[in-house]
């Protein structure tokens, strides 16, 4: 059973708060470079700052794009991404577009991921696919899992934390059934201690975006 830092490297360290301020920033990424997180995740107009700070930490960076809603035009979600990979980003963590989702119009989700999939490949960046499984029903999920897959991401994601609930390990098991070992689950929304961290990873999840990230891994050594 992974204990205290051994769950670090499965660990996302998020400030997405619109109140974040750059001194805020500053202290997460100190706290990720000290607790040698995966990666901060943050909005993209921080990226530069986390990359710099974080330089040769081997901790990455992470950036949102079409964050929360996933309502923003694909040439939007597009030049995002490619600010970000400008500015030193790692992972792009994208939200799909859920309300074409939901409606089934399968064309325009696929040209929505394919706007940022395709600059993040080229650029070596990794890319989650953030789903928002509290607003989906399961065969939405599996549209959106299978789309993700065919447009080239590396991960699934289940929520923004914005959403109508937090992630379950009903969606984390359903995602890997979903996915097989062929991308990687992130889990996010509501993850604030070690016990619900563990689990999750037993479902099947391979990383976990929480802003919780240093209670969760100094709980076991208190």
């Amino acid at each position: 059973m992974l204990r205290g830092r051994e769950l670090a490297p499965f660990l996302d360290h998020t400030l997405l708060a619109a109140s974040a301020t750059p001194n805020e920033i500053e202290r997460l990424c100190e706290e990720a470079s000290e607790y040698r997180f995966a990666c901060v995740c943050v909005h993209g107009i921080y990226v530069r700052r986390c990359a710099e700070r974080l330089s040769g930490s081997g901790v990455g960076v992470a950036a949102v794009v079409g964050f929360p809603c996933g309502a923003d035009r694909a040439e939007v979600k597009r030049r995002a991404a490619e600010f970000a990979i400008e500015d030193g980003v790692s992972e792009l963590d994208v939200v799909i577009a859920i309300g074409a989702l939901r409606a089934g119009l399968e064309g325009w989700v696929a040209r929505d991921l394919a706007a940022v999939v395709t600059p993040a490949k080229a650029r070596g960046v990794r890319v989650k696919v953030i789903l928002e499984t509290g607003a989906l029903t399961r065969d939405e999920i599996a549209t959106g899992c299978r789309l993700s897959e065919a447009a080239g991401a590396d991960f699934v994601k289940t929520c923004t934390g914005f959403g109508p609930r937090g992630v379950t390990l009903e969606d984390v098991e359903l995602l890997r059934g979903l996915v097989g070992g062929r991308l990687g689950i992130k889990a996010s929304g509501g993850v604030r201690d070690a016990d619900f961290a563990r689990a999750l990873l037993a479902a099947g999840c391979t990383r976990i975006g929480t802003s919780a990230s240093v209670a969760i891994v100094a709980e076991d050594q208190r």
